[in-house]
């Protein structure tokens, strides 16, 4: 790149970095303050708080970037203009390809970045902040369990000690059991102890009681044991063995398992995944062709900018927003699978060619207004014909 190409290259780099930092980490903030009572309520350290919750921003990342790279590139282009950057440009006969070509190494750059995300670190983040939440789920009656309070460790199984003693002993402690709905278990124990051995975890009741109900005649028996072991193993097994489809790595979900018990109940939602993580790195390229059509061409101070502003943000919006739409519809129907590439790859030409003269709107009002009739058109349409589908 010559000197031209680099001075646009680092005013758009350095507008992208900003703005990706802050939209993450204001997004961040709200999945921070939503998780702090992992830290309030189970007795966590601070540290495995912060790794828990920044395993999230590589998702943050992937859909942020091409956002954050839209705003970067209307803030460039906007801010050459006003410096009248953009008209000497013009009149020294630089072409739109010279000006788009910094632009585009961004571009793809952040593709890259994007795609990497997608295809590679976000299901890893993903999946190692479950194996992280299934050791809070081990440790459940000593970091979760809190003094004086009913904690729900799972349907039908509900906790409550009295109070903790030094060695990590509790003391005063119930267990209510109904997962079976034709018999209760009720354990009653002076004090108890977590117990990990080779065959699992066990919570080890002393000095206490059994008391079984049988719902279908309301017979009741108890049973006073010295030393009794509750197994919990089946609480954590549950969380290990079963991800959901965004937790699954790339090649699992192009060659799922068949012997998996989730792939009959879960086959549109692999099959929305995979195809979304293969069409994310195209995102941010229809982003840069929207800001760069509506905002890319030299004008003086007199006509306002406002409306070309406007009309951006409109179509990235209308495109963003019809790309999720499309995406939910491939979890329901395999035929709109074309849909999730279309999308992005239709707004990169179309507004390709904008960028480079072949086609010539006659004003950006027309173009934000044409284009923004015909996205809510087309939302009205997918939107009826989904919902005519999900009724039939």
């Amino acid at each position: 790149m010559g000197s031209l190409e680099r001075y646009i290259f680092r005013q758009a780099l350095v507008a992208f970095v900003a703005g990706l930092f802050v939209l993450t980490l204001v997004v961040w903030i709200t999945q921070v303050l939503r998780q702090l009572d992992l830290v309030t309520n189970s007795g966590q350290t601070i540290a495995l708080f912060f790794l828990m919750t920044s395993l999230g921003i590589p998702v943050l990342l992937a859909l942020i970037a091409p956002i954050a790279l839209f705003i970067a590139v209307m803030q460039t282009l906007n801010k050459l203009n006003g410096d009248s950057e953009l008209i000497v440009m013009a009149a020294a006969g630089v072409s739109p390809v010279r000006l788009a070509r910094p632009l585009l190494v961004l571009t793809a750059m952040v593709m890259v970045l994007v795609g990497s995300l997608s295809l590679w670190l976000t299901p890893s983040s993903i999946r190692h902040f479950r194996l992280l939440l299934t050791q809070v789920q081990a440790n459940l009656l000593t970091a979760i369990v809190r003094p004086g309070q009913f904690t729900q460790a799972d349907r039908g199984l509900t906790f409550h000690i009295r109070d903790r003693a030094p060695g990590g002993v509790l003391l005063g402690i119930v267990v209510s059991d109904t997962r079976d709905t034709a018999v209760h278990m009720t354990y009653v124990a002076e004090r108890g102890v977590i117990s990990e051995q080779r065959q699992g975890t066990f919570f080890v009741l002393e000095n206490g009681n059994l008391q079984r109900r049988e719902m279908k005649d309301g017979t009741t028996s108890i049973v006073v044991f010295d030393r009794y072991a509750f197994d919990l193993s089946q609480l954590t097994q549950a969380a290990e063995t079963v991800y959901r489809p965004s937790e699954r790595y790339t090649s699992e979900l192009m060659n799922p398992n068949p012997a998996d018990p989730m792939l009959e109940r879960w086959q549109g939602r692999f099959r929305q995944e995979l195809h979304d993580r293969f069409a994310a790195p195209l995102y941010p390229l229809a982003m840069m062709c929207i800001a760069f059509a509506m905002l890319g061409h030299a004008r003086t101070t007199r006509q306002s900018r406002g409306a070309a502003i406007a009309g951006a943000i409109a179509l990235m919006a209308a495109i963003r927003g019809l790309g999720f739409a499309v995406s939910g519809m491939v979890a329901a129907r395999p035929s709109a699978v074309p849909l999730v590439y279309l999308i992005p790859i239709a707004t990169i030409v179309l507004f390709g060619a904008i960028s480079l003269g072949w086609l010539r709107p006659r004003a950006p009002q027309a173009v934000s207004a044409y284009f923004g009739d015909l996205s809510d058109r087309i939302v009205q349409r997918l939107t009826e014909r989904f919902a005519a589908g999900g009724r039939a």
